[in-house]
C-alpha cells in the first residue's frame, strides 16, 4: 500500500484569495464574518450575517467576455485555489505531457455546486424573462459540472468526479482521493471542495429552519461562536480550498516535499434523521476511531482535533459528546478549535477547510483559537482553545465533519519534517 502525500494546497476564503490571508486570519484569530452585501434582504431573511469572500468580483477571473454569463461565482474560486495548490505542488499543467496529464484525476466535495449560477437563472425564468436565461442555465448549474471546469481548465483527463454528501462532501472527497492513491488506483489527485451558497432561497430556508443566527445582525462579528452558551446558529459561509495529493514516492522522486501525509479516513451514518444527529454520538465516535484504526494510531498520538463546531446548540453538544466516547480521557487534554467561529460555514467545503486550517497549523506551530468562546457550557467542556492561539507542536491531527443525513466523517494527517 503507499503512502499518500499532501504536496500542495491553495484557498480562496472570507479572509480573502490565497493561503497566506487565510494563516493570518487563522493566526491573529480574526472573526471574517459581516453584514450581507451580496443581495438585498427582505422580510423573510431573519439573519442577515454571512461570511462573503470579499470584494470577490468572478468576472475577473474569467478572461472571455461570453463565459462571464455562463459560470457560477463558485467557479472561479475553485480555479484561483486550484492554481496557488498545484504551484505550491510544483505541477505546472502547461508543461505535462498528454499521458502525465491522463494520469491526474479530480475528485472534489461540493454541497451546492451551482446552486448560486441556478437560483439566478430561476429568478430570470419566473419574472417572465425567459429568454434572458443562459443556454448554459442546466450544464452550469449541476453539482458535478465543478470537477469537468477543474479538468477542462487544466487539461486534466483522469477521472473527474464530485462527491456532494451535504457538510461531508468535501472531507468525504479527500478520504477517498486518498484510498484511490493508497490501494494504487491513481497517483496524483486534485482534491478538496468548494460551495458558494449564499443565496436568497439558501439563507431564507436556513432561515425557516432557524438554523442561523438571528441574536447578532448589529454584531456580525461575533454571530459564529462554536461551544459558547450564546450560540444560535451557523453562519452560512463560502470558499474554496483545494489540496494535491500524490503517492509519497512519486512526489520524493520528482523533486518535491510532502508537506503532511493522509493516514486514515471513517465514514459512517446514524440512519436516524435528516437533519437531527442521533442523541447519543456514537456513530460520530465510530466515524473517528475507524479514521485512527485505519491510521493505525491510538487516541494518544492526537496532538490537535479541528472540530466541525458549527455553532448550533444540538451539533455542538453531541460533537463534544462524541470526541469523549472516541477518545476517553484523552479528549480532555487535546486542544481542539472550530475554524467555523472565523470563516462561518461553507457549506460542503467545509471538510476541506478544516484540513488546510489543520496544515497551515502544522506548518505554522500553533493551535489556531476557537473565538467568541465567552460563556463557557456545561455540555461543551473540552478544551477548545479559547480566542487566542497557544504555540504547539503538531505531529498527529484528527479532523471531524458531520452533516445533514445523518453523516459522520473524519481524517487523521500526520505531518511530515516538522
Amino acid at each position: 500500500m503507499r503512502r499518500v502525500a499532501v504536496t500542495g494546497w491553495g484557498c480562496v476564503t472570507p479572509f480573502g484569495i490565497g493561503v497566506e490571508a487565510f494563516g493570518r486570519g487563522l493566526a491573529e484569530g480574526r472573526s471574517a464574518t459581516r453584514r450581507l452585501t451580496l443581495f438585498e434582504a427582505d422580510e423573510s431573511i431573519t439573519c442577515t450575517v454571512v461570511a462573503e469572500v470579499p470584494d470577490f468580483r468572478p468576472e475577473d477571473y474569467i478572461e472571455s467576455r461570453a463565459e462571464r454569463g455562463r459560470l457560477g461565482r463558485v467557479v472561479p474560486m475553485l480555479w484561483l485555489a486550484a492554481e496557488e495548490a498545484l504551484s505550491m505542488a510544483g505541477l505546472d499543467p502547461r508543461s505535462m505531457s498528454l499521458s502525465e496529464r491522463q494520469a491526474v484525476d479530480v475528485l472534489l466535495g461540493s454541497a451546492g455546486g451551482g446552486i448560486e449560477f441556478a437560483e439566478r437563472q430561476y429568478r430570470l425564468y419566473f419574472a417572465g424573462q425567459r429568454r434572458q436565461t443562459s443556454v448554459y442555465a442546466i450544464p452550469s448549474s449541476i453539482v458535478g459540472m465543478l470537477a469537468s471546469e477543474v479538468s477542462i481548465r487544466f487539461g486534466f483527463r483522469g477521472m473527474s468526479h464530485v462527491v456532494s454528501n451535504g457538510c461531508t462532501s468535501s472531507t468525504d472527497a479527500i478520504g477517498y482521493a486518498y484510498q484511490l492513491i493508497k490501494y494504487g488506483r491513481s497517483s496524483v489527485v486534485i482534491t478538496g471542495g468548494a460551495d458558494a451558497c449564499i443565496t436568497p432561497a439558501i439563507l431564507t430556508g436556513y432561515c425557516q429552519m432557524r438554523a442561523v443566527p438571528t441574536s447578532f445582525n448589529d454584531r456580525p462579528e461575533r454571530a459564529s461562536r462554536p461551544f459558547d452558551q450564546l450560540r444560535d446558529g451557523f453562519v452560512l459561509g463560502e470558499g474554496a480550498w483545494v489540496l494535491v495529493l500524490e503517492d509519497y514516492d512519486r512526489a520524493v522522486a520528482r523533486g518535491v516535499r510532502p508537506w503532511a501525509e493522509v493516514i486514515g479516513y471513517g465514514s459512517t451514518c446514524d440512519a436516524y434523521h435528516r437533519v437531527q444527529i442521533q442523541p447519543d454520538g456514537v456513530e460520530i465516535a465510530r466515524a473517528i476511531q475507524e479514521a485512527l484504526a485505519e491510521a493505525g494510531v491510538g487516541p494518544e498520538a492526537i496532538d490537535y482535533v479541528n472540530l466541525h463546531g458549527t455553532s448550533t446548540k444540538l451539533n455542538d453538544a453531541l460533537e463534544t459528546k462524541a470526541l469523549k466516547l472516541a477518545l476517553g480521557p484523552r479528549a480532555y487534554e487535546i486542544p481542539m478549535s472550530a475554524t467555523k467561529s472565523m470563516i462561518g460555514h461553507p457549506q460542503g467545503a467545509s471538510g476541506a477547510a478544516g484540513v488546510v486550517a489543520t496544515l497551515v497549523c502544522m506548518q505554522g506551530g500553533f493551535v489556531h483559537p476557537t473565538i467568541n468562546y465567552e460563556f463557557p457550557d456545561p455540555a461543551c467542556d473540552l478544551n477548545y482553545v479559547p480566542n487566542r492561539l497557544i504555540p504547539t507542536r503538531i505531529s498527529t491531527a484528527l479532523c471531524n465533519c458531520i452533516s445533514f443525513g445523518a453523516k459522520n466523517s473524519a481524517l487523521v494527517l500526520r505531518a511530515v519534517g516538522v
